[in-house]
């Protein structure tokens, strides 16, 4: 009964291994010394305008909330497409009612003012 789980007990010790030795290598090739250089932020080559920690508008987060909503929704659309000939009628009904829900959610954000960036 033990032998089954050996294999898994070996998974959590490498891993746990890894992760050691990881951090073990990491602390002995990093460099010692920071300097002005390094200890300035960096934003793709250009010199920072404001702060890190500024406030950023809710629709910001909100339009990020709403692309990944739609877009993972749409990731359902893909295994609909390659089983849609096995699915017949029923699946092609039940995806236009899913396409259905998703622009209605759509419409919703619009009328909303979700998608002005004002």
């Amino acid at each position: 009964m033990l032998r089954a789980y050996i294999p898994i007990f070996l998974f959590i010790l490498v891993g746990i291994a890894f992760a050691i030795v990881t951090l073990i290598v990491s602390r002995l090739v990093h460099a010692e010394k920071a300097n002005e250089v390094k200890l300035e932020p960096y934003e793709c080559g250009i010199e920072p305008q404001t702060d890190a920690r500024d406030r950023y508008s809710v629709r910001y987060y909100l339009v990020a909330m709403l692309f990944v909503i739609f877009d993972v929704e749409t990731v359902f659309m893909f295994p609909w497409a390659v089983v849609l000939d096995r699915l017949a009628l029923f699946g092609l009904i039940e995806m236009f009612l899913f396409v259905l829900i998703l622009v209605v959610g759509y419409a919703y954000a619009w009328k909303k003012g979700a998608l002005e960036w004002a």
